[in-house]
């Protein structure tokens, strides 16, 4: 398998590729769903809410923390995560620029 050649591409396109790999399972999507529907920090909910094991679910929060889109806190056993908004807001932007381009094909193949 050969190495990607990142370094040939801008910073820019580097990030949101790393955001949307991390975005990219329906996992990850439905925990970021559920924490924005509980408008708050999020306890131990998970599991009984997406009938997924907790090694699972764990995995994808650590995605999802990985790119900064939740943050968390471990309280005892507890551990808590909400949406960093300051990195949703970000995220948010940079899809908005990428997807702006108006589309203007006059003919196709």
């Amino acid at each position: 398998m050969g190495v990607t050649k990142s370094e040939i591409f801008t910073e820019e396109q580097n990030h949101l590729a790393i955001n949307l790999k991390a975005l990219a399972h329906p996992a990850r999507i439905a925990i970021l769903q559920y924490i924005i529907k509980q408008n708050a920090c999020i306890c131990n909910d998970l599991v009984e809410e997406l009938g997924l094991a907790q090694a699972t679910i764990s995995q994808h929060l650590k995605e999802l923390k990985n790119i900064g889109i939740i943050k968390g806190n471990i309280e005892g056993t507890s551990v808590c995560y909400c949406i960093n908004e300051t990195v949703w807001q970000q995220i948010k932007k940079e899809l908005d620029t990428f997807f702006v381009a108006d589309i203007a094909i006059e003919k196709c193949c």
